[in-house]
């Protein structure tokens, strides 16, 4: 059975003092069980359908989604063997959000999440022994090559989540934390912070950089109204004993004058600490302006599924569950205390709370207490870039159209695209365009309507020279990969006029060169399928087409196809094309002869497809069709091929 954490939380406005009852049970926000569990479709000690979480449970069912990318999980599982003395066990690693960030999953808008397991036992990432606490400048503090520290003190796993109660950026703004530490008895103190600026630490200097300028810190800037003009860092502290969590404060970094001055949207709570008593920049703690419910907490009970990477302990032991109060889950609801961004900070819909986040444990009740251990700081908020790419880098300056697309697409994103030279064939909006003139076309990515440009990407479409119309009889160029040969097949309908093929090869889809010659055969048949064999064992990009003479001398080029044989050295998939209309082409490259399930699941979750079959070694293509009768959206392509799965996100574009 979980057990509640009573959360009591005194906050102070000058001489009054204003209590906020907290949900102390386990209850669900913006779709997310917050019930000290990591299993969606579960809440509450029982199977249900429909909550997200952390993570889903082999053999569990419902429409709730997970959101920690397990990608690689068995194998993490598997190399760290069968002794406590594996050093694999005392390593690190980051997963992040299984869905693209600003995503719309289940009607919520998810913007991030991440898992980090910390060093263990003797750690790397710790503070050390001495004066090192909140209020302090990360330039000052001071961490050791590596350290041993109080097993109440250890962080061993730790989770974020950031999402919205609906799928606007209207809609209220929760935060989730999930943090396990090794020891379940005694006092143990836990600090969030998050912070505006890209602060990182450097482990072979032991030094923190890229902190904020006002005191290590980036400081809240009001107007003469009390409105948010800049926001700053963030910190919220938890505090929980053996049988419960009983404080969480959420603090921000100000100039000490600005407490003279009323905010507009939250309160003072009447405490504030920075490196000294005297100091002119520090943390000030916070409340919201009304009443009501804006923080819940749970600690776990016993025997709670630790998750798809096991847990390991302090003493590298690995155990599949929580003992009870090991793990403890919190929620924040960011839009009623005032640190909304879009509500608050100029209605920007892209606009971020904070940047990256550092997690730390100190040695006691006091804000001003000694640290002890850290996890990150880490990125958060940051989608990738927009990137594109053509399968026709080349193409004539009339009579030919190329397709240029967003390999990376998100369908929540907005894709502007321009030309300085060029032409695009119809829209200039979505992820593709077409194009029928040499020339550079450039993409700007939003990351939603109405957000500020996020990332560009430009390429370069070159002229086709010598530059012929492609006749109707040269077409139908394919390859495929197979014991470290390429196999190239084409078709030809007037056989009887060809004098020779020229198969050609190129490394940028520019500069070709020829590396054999086909003679024609069977001139009393007019359609003729033709192949060729590049034996040359490459592992790169490879550019390929046919070059015809015919027998008035003159010369036809077929389309240009491309390779990516780096991705076939090693089991591996990829999807042609991406984006993809009504059929889509799986390659799945195996070492071994081996059985395949191939799932696509629709963006809720769904399972809308699945297909078995046998691959043998080498590359193999898999056709999928009919996906026209799908909705439009992005598509979870996951493929089981022998004991790895492999994932893939795919755009579905009708």
């Amino acid at each position: 059975m979980k057990r509640a954490l009573r959360i009591i939380l005194f906050i102070v406005v000058f001489c009054p003092v204003i209590a906020h009852a907290q949900i102390t049970t386990p209850v669900i926000r913006a779709n997310f069980g917050v019930d000290a569990d990591l299993r969606s479709n579960f809440f509450n000690n029982f199977a249900q359908s429909g909550n997200d979480d952390w993570f889903w449970l082999p053999g569990s069912t419902g429409t709730g989604n997970f959101m920690i990318d397990t990608t690689g999980a068995a194998a993490i599982i598997a190399s760290y063997g069968t002794s406590t003395a594996d050093p694999d066990r005392r390593l690190p690693f980051f997963r992040g959000m299984r869905f693209p960030q600003f995503s719309v999953i289940n009607n919520r808008l998810v913007l991030d999440a991440v898992m980090i397991r910390d060093y263990h036992g003797d750690d790397s990432t710790v503070f050390a022994s001495g004066s090192n606490k909140n209020g302090d400048s990360p330039a000052d503090w001071s961490c050791p090559v590596s350290q041993g520290i109080p097993d109440k003190n250890d962080i061993l796993d730790m989770l974020v989540h950031v999402r919205r109660a609906g799928p606007n950026t209207t809609d209220s703004l929760w935060l989730f934390g999930g943090l396990s530490l090794d020891n379940t008895t005694g006092q143990r103190y836990v600090d969030f912070e998050m912070y505006q600026t890209d602060i990182y630490y450097d482990r072979p200097s032991q030094q923190f950089y890229g902190y904020g300028a006002e005191a290590g810190h980036t400081a809240w800037l009001f107007d003469a109204a009390g409105e948010i003009v800049r926001p700053g860092d963030i910190i919220f502290t938890a505090e929980y004993q053996s049988a419960s969590l009983t404080n969480i404060e959420a603090r921000i970094w100000i100039d000490r004058a600005s407490l003279s001055m009323t905010p507009a949207s939250f309160v003072w709570g009447g405490l504030f600490d920075g490196a000294s008593t005297s100091s002119q920049y520090g943390y000030a703690s916070i409340a919201p302006l009304g009443g009501g419910t804006y923080y819940t907490g749970l600690q776990c009970g016993n025997g709670v599924w630790g998750g798809p990477f096991g847990i390991i302990l302090q003493d590298n032991s690995l155990v599949s569950s929580y003992v009870a109060r090991q793990f403890v889950e919190f929620s924040v609801n960011l839009t009623k205390l005032g640190l909304d961004p879009v509500t608050l900070l100029g209605g920007n819909a892209c606009g971020m709370p904070f940047r990256r986040i550092l997690v730390k444990t100190r040695s006691s009740a006091s804000f001003t207490a000694e640290l002890k251990d850290f996890v990150g700081p880490f990125d958060f908020f940051l989608a990738p870039r927009v990137l594109i790419d053509t399968e026709t880098p080349s193409i004539c300056d009339s009579g030919s159209v190329a397709e240029i697309y967003v390999t990376n697409p998100v369908s929540t994103s907005v894709y502007e695209w321009k030309t300085p030279n060029g032409n695009i064939i119809g829209t200039t909006t979505g992820p593709f365009i077409n194009v029928d003139t040499p020339g550079t076309y450039i993409v700007t990515h939003y990351l939603q309507a109405g957000c500020s440009p996020y990332a560009t990407d430009t390429i370069q479409i070159n002229m086709f020279d010598p530059c012929g119309v492609l006749a109707n009889n040269l077409y139908g160029l394919k390859g495929t990969y197979a014991n470290n040969h390429v196999n190239l097949n084409w078709k030809v309908l007037n056989n009887s006029s060809v004098r020779y093929f020229d198969i050609q090869r190129s490394f940028d889809g520019i500069s070709f060169t020829t590396i054999g010659r086909v003679d024609p055969h069977n001139a009393e048949i007019e359609n003729l399928n033709y192949g060729f064999v590049d034996n040359e064992n490459l592992s790169r990009t490879i550019y390929y087409r046919i070059r015809m003479m015919t027998n008035n001398n003159s010369i036809q080029y077929s389309s240009i196809i491309k390779m990516d044989l780096r991705s076939l050295a090693v089991n591996g998939i990829k999807v042609l094309p991406n984006p993809v209309r009504d059929v889509m082409q799986l390659q799945i490259s195996s070492s071994a002869d081996s059985k395949v399930r191939v799932d696509i699941f629709d963006q809720n979750g769904k399972m809308v497809i699945t297909e078995r079959t046998f691959v043998q070694r080498g590359n193999t293509t898999m056709t999928i069709e009919d996906l026209s009768n799908y909705p439009r959206g992005v598509y979870m392509v996951l493929v089981t091929l022998g004991e790895e799965i492999f994932r893939e996100k795919v755009l579905h574009i009708r």
